[in-house]
């Protein structure tokens, strides 16, 4: 069997020493909206599972969470997952201020801020 010719050269190996070029292909992105995420994992890879609560109303004996996307990653991409975004929370907060992620009860308000 003849072997295919490409009219497309192959790209050019990086010099030794030197990381890749990274190029993105965003063709086949899309975006998601969620509210909710659970993780679990065994010993070979990590799952996140996103979802939306969409309950509007307080004190409800059941939420129902429809759940959207599900992503697995190896425990070495999780790592650099969490590396990441301890990175942008700590940037965000440092631009716009400390996020309170402490669970309230329904109806209570956003704790009282700690006096000097």
């Amino acid at each position: 069997m003849a072997k295919e010719r490409s009219d497309t050269p192959p790209p050019p190996r990086p010099e030794a020493g030197t990381a890749p070029r990274v190029r993105w292909d965003d063709s086949s992105l899309k975006s998601s909206y969620a509210n909710v995420c659970n993780v679990s994992s065994t010993r070979e890879e990590v799952v996140l599972v996103f979802g939306i609560n969409q309950a509007w109303e307080r004190g409800q004996a059941e939420v129902q969470v429809q759940l959207t996307d599900r992503i697995i990653l190896s425990p070495f991409a999780a790592k650099r997952l969490a590396d990441l975004l301890t990175n942008i929370v700590r940037e965000y907060e440092t631009r716009f201020g400390a996020l309170d992620t402490g669970a309230r009860r329904p109806g209570e308000g956003a704790a009282p801020a700690s006096q000097p």
